[in-house]
């Protein structure tokens, strides 16, 4: 069965409306290319197909996907800055109780000494550092250790969570995520045990977008965008002279 006009109308808009959100896609990847932390995401589509006309029926947005690879780590100098080298997030506790999790290690101290992250969030840890610590240092495997005097104990132990498909986690907001049925249940574990990375102290993990990387993908996607209208446009001038013919 051949193409009708409106069908070719309707793979056009198929086309415009795919590129228009993987444009949204990428401009969100370069708006946070300099947040602390951010895993870029990427658009995966399907295609759709008549099963009557054996024919391409268009394109559908199937799933954004979150690309967890390793961001640069740069040294802060700042005690309560945390990064992870290799897999692995921070928890935080929500307001309303729900754990969430994140590569951002920006934490700091509230007026109470917890360690809370940049929005505020208690980190999850099983300890509490001294309001008068005079130095704070984390080891790779999580240990919390403070000096008091001349003396240095240790104050906790910051844990990591990895999940079987980090890809999988639904983002909550404030460069957080949360856990899913597809991302699988949450596995705790210590910093630099099998198949955790390591805790880096005084350091934060950069975004892992690559500005070139993304800036070409743009102007692919300016291209295509252009192509798609072109090709609307025509359709639909196909369309106004098939009109006029009839009516004529």
């Amino acid at each position: 069965m051949p193409t009708t006009i409106p069908q070719l109308l309707d793979l056009a808009r198929s086309g415009m409306l795919a590129r228009l959100a993987d444009l949204d896609a990428v401009s969100a990847n370069l708006a946070n290319a300099n947040t602390t932390g951010y895993k870029r995401g990427r658009l995966n589509f399907q295609e759709l197909l008549d099963d009557r006309r054996a024919a391409l029926d268009g394109t559908q947005t199937r799933a954004t996907q979150r690309l967890m690879d390793q961001g640069q780590l740069r040294q802060t100098g700042r005690p309560f800055d945390l990064a992870v080298d290799g897999e692995g997030f921070f928890a935080v506790r929500l307001p309303d109780g729900r754990t969430a999790y994140t590569r951002d290690g920006q934490f700091q101290r509230d007026a109470n000494g917890q360690l809370v992250s940049v929005s505020g969030y208690p980190l999850v840890w099983d300890g509490h550092p001294p309001k008068d610590a005079e130095e704070f240092h984390v080891n790779p495997d999580g240990t919390v250790m403070v000096k008091q005097g001349e003396v240095w104990s240790q104050a906790g132990q910051v844990p990591l969570t990895r999940f079987a498909n980090p890809s999988g986690l639904n983002g909550y907001g404030q460069n957080l995520w949360l856990a899913t049925d597809v991302s699988g249940a949450p596995i705790d574990g210590e910093a630099g045990a099998a198949d955790f990375g390591q805790i880096v102290g005084s350091a934060l993990e950069s975004s892992n977008v690559n500005l070139a990387d993304e800036m070409t993908h743009l102007l692919t996607l300016q291209r295509a965008y252009g192509l798609s209208v072109r090709a609307f446009q025509q359709t639909d001038q196909m369309l106004g002279l098939a009109i006029q013919m009839r009516r004529g």
